[in-house]
């Protein structure tokens, strides 16, 4: 095996890769990153220091759209950015256009497309799916094989559980009306949802609100509410002793 590093690419102190690296034009790379084998990393991307990038992670990847998806790109997408003390597990996929903040953790096989934001300290676990245009929060936490839909905003400190999934259109791909409906959830500051669940369209999940295991959310949920069922329903508030305190912000 054999690695290539284009002339282009400025590369930090203490850099240590595996085999069969790909490293294209104008990449930047920090001081202390590592790299484990099959790593490719395209054209303009920007990794700071101290990151950690295990095998067979693809960064920068261009989207190609299928001739009948509804996705516009925009005429150029911006590198793709990966925050100092930032860690990306095996084969994960991460296109260019979007932006991951400092001390985030990626797990293995993730995918995370073009037009993202994952704020500081944030979780994002094995298997899981992010489409474009997703907003995630710091210090939010989405764990394994959850599905993130396109234009869904996640705010900070956020619990997402196992194979949450999220959807943005109500049409199902029918009818020209769907375009200006399409909408994902907005999940607020400190809400948390339960494994299992579904969340419809463009619902709102509520601040410190909190959505029960296996629950099929089909209108917004209050501030501080427990819902639960199918479809969900207010059950009681969640307990003070449950609340996000303000010195976690610090």
């Amino acid at each position: 095996m054999s690695s290539f590093i284009h002339t282009t690419a400025q590369i930090g102190n203490n850099f240590k890769a595996g085999e069969n690296i790909l490293i294209y034009q104008d990449v930047k790379v920090g001081n202390n990153v590592t790299l484990g084998n099959n790593v490719v990393i395209y054209s303009g991307t920007e990794i700071g220091n101290e990151v950690f990038l295990a095998d067979n992670v693809i960064l920068g990847k261009l989207p190609k759209l299928a001739i009948t998806s509804t996705v516009k790109l925009k005429s150029s997408l911006n590198p793709l950015k990966v925050g100092a003390n930032s860690s990306i597990g095996t084969g994960s996929i991460i296109y260019r256009g979007t932006e991951i903040s400092h001390h985030v953790t990626i797990g293995d096989l993730v995918t995370i497309r073009e037009n993202c934001q994952i704020g500081e300290f944030s979780l994002i676990g094995r298997g899981v799916a992010i489409e474009n245009n997703v907003s995630i929060g710091k210090y939010s936490k989405i764990q394994t094989n959850a599905y993130i839909t396109a234009l869904t905003i996640i705010e900070d400190y956020v619990f997402i559980a196992p194979m949450v999934t999220t959807t943005n259109d109500n049409f199902m791909g029918r009818t020209e009306r769907r375009f200006e409906l399409k909408k994902g959830p907005h999940i607020k500051r400190g809400a948390r949802v339960g494994g299992n669940s579904i969340l419809l369209p463009g619902v709102t999940i509520g601040e410190d609100a909190f959505v029960a295991a296996g629950s099929i959310v089909t209108r917004d949920v209050p501030a501080r509410k427990l819902v639960m069922g199918i479809p969900a329903k207010v059950v009681r508030d969640v307990p003070d002793d449950e609340l996000l305190k303000i010195e976690e912000e610090e």
